[in-house]
């Protein structure tokens, strides 16, 4: 008899446990959110960052889950050394002053795949509210590191100026208005 009270408990525990989701932590040599933007009305530059860390959890019987990035936007990468330097002055990202940026969203789903995102980020210390809808989410089990990973790809527009980022005032008509993407994946944490 006390064995069946043990046995439903530690069930009922495992239960309560994967109603409140799995968790899985950012891959950060597999996650590159990436940006681009006019540049002055003649073409477009393209840039990522290196260093991003957090956390996604996933409740797929609920369909809820949450988001929580961290990005180093001292590791913004164009390929050229000049406009990743300007970026990180003060023009830009200003590193210095705010050597972070972050991302936290509550999962939105369309059946039983995350479609979208609702959160706020945060850059230079402004907070603004950015929905980000996922184009693509999968999740495998990983043939070399035998244990699930899940990856998205999501995209959404903001604009530097509502940041106070000096530079977006500069350009033809589009000044200002970025388009990111972000190529994410994360491993199933035990």
């Amino acid at each position: 008899m006390l064995r069946s009270k043990l046995l439903i408990a530690a069930l009922a525990f495992a239960g309560s446990v994967n109603a409140a989701g799995v968790k899985y932590a950012i891959d950060p040599t597999h996650t590159y959110p990436s940006l681009e933007f006019s540049h002055m009305g003649i073409s477009v530059w393209r840039g990522k960052f290196d260093k991003t860390s957090g956390s996604i959890i996933i409740d797929r019987e609920a369909k809820t889950g949450s988001v929580d990035v961290a990005i180093d936007p001292a590791s913004i990468n164009f390929g050229l050394q000049a406009m990743d330097d300007k970026a990180r002055s003060d023009d830009f990202f200003n590193v210095e002053k705010f050597p972070t940026a972050t991302y936290k969203g509550k999962l939105q789903f369309n059946g039983d795949k995350p479609s979208a995102v609702d959160g706020e980020i945060t850059i230079m210390g402004v907070k603004k509210p950015v929905r980000l809808t996922i184009n693509s989410f999968n999740c495998i089990a990983h043939p070399v590191l035998k244990k699930e990973i899940c990856g998205a790809d999501a995209e959404a527009d903001l604009n530097w100026s509502e940041f106070g980022m000096k530079m977006s005032k500069y350009g033809e008509g589009d000044a200002g208005k970025v388009h990111l993407r972000i190529q994410v994946e994360g491993i199933k944490q035990d």
